[in-house]
């Protein structure tokens, strides 16, 4: 891969490397859900915190939210922060939560993409506190790819937990 030529560059590429990329933090977010079934994505293994189906969601909504301000949008909170997995799923239900977080991060990545390096430092509108507070665009980019890289560890962890659980019942 050639070197990036600048550090808009750098971000871009982290963004896309992130996802289904060569992260230097260790594997993509695409490589931790493979293989993850969807009674694996449901499981509550730990009381009272989130599933992977959970997280996924969570994620799928904050890289659509974060699409939103690089192009140009207030910031706001996703329609729902924590949305729940369904009741009763399927695999098809667990495919269409994948898919969705992969076309929300197409969607930042054509927003990044639009991008000129100036409008990095354009402030993005923040009045969902009685102190209106700003950031600048390449810092939600930024923010966004440690939110994913947090909750990726999260979902790594309760994959091999998972893991574990079912070695223990087949011995």
């Amino acid at each position: 891969m050639p070197r990036p030529e600048s550090d808009f560059d750098a971000l871009r590429d982290d963004v896309k490397q992130a996802y289904d990329g060569d992260p230097w933090h260790g594997s993509p977010i695409t490589a931790v859900l493979k293989g993850v079934d969807a009674k694996t994505a449901a499981r509550r293994s730990i009381p009272h915190a989130h599933t992977i189906w959970e997280l996924v969601l969570h994620m799928s909504g904050w890289t659509r939210e974060v699409a939103s301000r690089v192009r140009g949008s207030d910031a706001k909170d996703p329609p729902e922060d924590w949305p729940k997995q369904p009741k009763k799923f399927t695999e098809a239900d667990w495919r269409a939560a994948q898919d969705a977080l992969g076309a929300a991060h197409e969607e930042l990545v054509r927003a990044v993409d639009s991008l000129k390096a100036g409008d990095l430092v354009r402030m993005v509108g923040d009045h969902r506190s009685s102190e209106p507070r700003e950031k600048t665009v390449g810092s939600h980019i930024r923010g966004l790819l440690q939110h994913h890289t947090y909750h990726e560890g999260q979902i790594a962890i309760l994959k091999k937990a998972a893991e574990r659980s079912q070695v223990r019942r087949t011995n």
